[in-house]
């Protein structure tokens, strides 16, 4: 089983009504599950893979319709812990390419606020890796205590992360460096997308950025480059690149989220998911990983919202 740990949360799409002669200024809302490591767990689930997630979650109405979802989407959620604590919304308004800028409302919100001593003591022993990331690994406490799951289980199952950073939440560079400095030391699997890394580090070559991810301990990191495609390295020094596929987008809420997914996913069907697994792949390999996960976010794009494909649709 994959534990996907952070962010739950409601994606509020906006858009504006149609302005005119007696017009109330309103605006219509379209709400829908959201959070990047939600969307992992969701995405995992939809590609065959069993998965369970885990945060803190609100008993809001908000909250107990996230849990139904996953329910839902067959994705495990009894070690999440409840709070009354309200759920964060993120406000999506999207530009004339489909591309999303969030307005997140997070202050004093359920999945922000976990506490170390709400960790499980013990993970089931089906829990075989452990992704986190996002906004989640920035905000105290609920940074700190996933750095603490980690490093508590590194050595036992494979660690998977994807900063997903969001400046708009965090706007200070300076803590999401040192947060993607910690985390990616702990981790196996280490994906950022060129936005992230630009943010993070600007001017700098992605593939000098992967490199130092992979210095600091990680056995596979991977630059998503949009309609670009994507790049990966190894530490045993494979390099693998892929041309995006074509596709018309509608948007690319959820594709970063639907990559890290299928890379997890590839890995555990080919029998890779593992250091060794990974330090004993071909380049060829390492090519069809990208591919496949590569094909999956395009099918995301290709739909509104984080609707990710299932695994027939690959």
């Amino acid at each position: 089983m994959i534990l996907s740990c952070g962010d739950a949360l409601y994606d509020v799409f906006m858009s504006a009504r149609p302005q005119g002669a007696g017009s109330t200024g309103s605006i219509a809302l379209d709400a829908r599950v959201g959070g990047s490591p939600l969307n992992v767990a969701i995405g995992l689930s939809r590609l065959g893979q069993p998965t369970g997630f885990f945060a803190k979650v609100s008993t809001d109405p908000f909250g107990q319709t996230l849990l139904a979802h996953l329910a839902v989407e067959e994705v495990e959620t009894s070690l999440c812990v409840r709070t009354v604590s309200p759920t964060t919304l993120a406000v999506v308004a999207l530009d004339a390419k489909g591309v999303p800028t969030y307005s997140f409302y997070t202050e004093g919100t359920a999945d922000r606020s976990l506490e170390r001593v709400e960790l499980p003591v013990r993970l089931p022993d089906a829990i075989r890796v452990i992704h986190i990331g996002s906004y989640a690994t920035a905000l105290e406490p609920t940074a700190g205590s996933l750095e603490a799951l980690v490093t508590r289980e590194r050595s036992r199952r494979f660690i998977a992360y994807d900063p997903n950073v969001r400046p708009s939440i965090v706007p200070d560079r300076e803590v999401w460096r040192q947060r993607v400095a910690a985390l990616s030391a702990k981790a196996h699997l280490v994906k950022a997308s060129i936005e992230d890394i630009a943010f993070l580090y600007p001017g700098a070559d992605e593939r000098e950025v992967l490199r130092e991810w992979l210095e600091r301990g990680a056995c596979l990191a991977v630059a998503t480059r949009g309609e670009a495609g994507a790049i990966a390295m190894t530490q045993s020094g494979l390099v693998a690149e892929v041309a995006s596929p074509q596709v018309n987008v509608v948007d690319t809420v959820g594709a970063g989220d639907t990559f890290q997914a299928a890379l997890l996913t590839w890995l555990a069907e080919n029998g890779r998911r593992s250091p060794d697994g990974i330090a004993s792949m071909a380049e060829r390999e390492l090519g069809l990983l990208l591919e496949f996960a590569a094909q999956a976010a395009a099918i995301t794009c290709s739909r509104r919202g984080a609707d990710m494909p299932r695994r027939g649709e690959i």
